[in-house]
């Protein structure tokens, strides 16, 4: 009798943990999409006035760390709350403001908007992909967060360091390995909501937007580098 109460308890117990996970990963799915709409607001803030292209380029990195870290802070201080969600948003908008820098000068192109709808939907695949390989892969994926960190410390680095040598070869290089470090650390941070490792939806929402935007920034550089056509 008692076996059989454990076994039903054991049962119910996992039976409610997966529901949970389920709930996590559609809140977070959920918190996502509309998370695309402040960022499209900010983009077209940034793109109308162009307040963002007016800084040069120190002073928009600076305020582009300083913005994002201390909004990523404040996130993850109030993730427990309805205003960590106002945070989040807060967040996207920011973010599109800051990629406004990058789609002024694709907009300049002839075909800049065919350009940015190819980056999108790159974008929008890549997502699929890691989102269906996240839920058939078993394996558990949590060492690769170390790695994948590590990858991303040494791109920053780098990519500071080219700010002062200016290296296009350097530059390309960046660009493609974010779009495959992202591109991992999006089936990593998907996998960890399904496996549990995340029971926030809000972290959850956070940590892959930063990788869909990383991902879409690095494409649309490159499609603009080298499908930009000019009248």
């Amino acid at each position: 009798m008692n076996e059989s109460l454990q076994t039903q308890y054991g049962q119910g117990y996992d039976t409610d943990l997966a529901a949970q996970q389920q709930r996590v990963l559609r809140n977070t799915y959920w918190l996502l999409a509309l998370s695309m709409v402040p960022t499209v607001l900010g983009a077209w803030v940034g793109v109308s006035t162009g307040i963002v292209a007016s800084l040069g380029m120190g002073i928009s990195t600076l305020v582009f760390f300083v913005g994002a870290f201390g909004l990523m802070y404040v996130i993850e201080r109030t993730k427990e709350s309805g205003a960590g969600v106002v945070a989040l948003l807060g967040f996207t908008f920011f973010m599109g403001l800051m990629l406004s820098r990058l789609l002024i000068p694709i907009l300049g192109f002839r075909n800049g908007a065919s350009l940015i709808m190819t980056a999108f939907g790159g974008t929008g695949v890549i997502f699929a992909v890691m989102a269906s390989l996240a839920t058939v892969v078993k394996r558990d994926l949590s060492a690769m967060g170390k790695f994948l960190f590590v990858g991303v410390l040494l791109m920053i680095v780098a990519g500071l360091v080219n700010l002062f040598l200016q290296s296009s070869a350097l530059m390309l290089t960046l660009m493609v390995l974010s779009i495959a470090i992202f591109s991992a650390f999006m089936l990593y941070d998907i996998k960890r909501v399904i496996d549990g490792g995340e029971t926030n939806y809000i972290s959850a929402t956070l940590a892959i937007y930063l990788d869909l935007y990383n991902v879409f920034q690095s494409l649309l550089s490159l499609l603009g580098i080298f499908g930009g056509e000019r009248d």
